[in-house]
């Protein structure tokens, strides 16, 4: 899967932006981030509720692990080059819409 894939599915969302945050780039609604991207557009970060994530981590061993920040669990880092596109898209609008709420 490309970045210019998440990047066009993400911004055909609702009141998505597009902004830097530290030297990622980010994704949020409402100001509120769902996807972070680190440089290099190979990875993507999305911050999906435990029961998504864990469900995720079953059935995309491959290309999803476990995001830590400060040793917690929040969320899915995904290997783009191997991840399935429309389960990706999947996860970015859980994502999205958990932010949104």
């Amino acid at each position: 899967m490309k970045m210019a894939t998440v990047r066009r599915h993400a911004m055909s969302l609702a009141d998505v932006t597009e902004q830097p945050h530290f030297k990622f780039s980010s994704f949020r609604v409402r100001g509120r981030i769902f996807v972070t991207v680190p440089p290099g557009d190979e990875l993507i970060h999305v911050f999906v509720a435990e029961e998504d994530r864990e469900r995720a981590l079953a059935m995309y061993p491959e290309w999803a692990e476990k995001l830590l920040w400060g040793g917690k669990v929040v969320g899915l880092r995904v290997r783009l080059e191997a991840a399935a596109p429309a389960a990706v898209k999947s996860l970015v609008l859980k994502a999205y819409e958990a932010k949104a709420r």
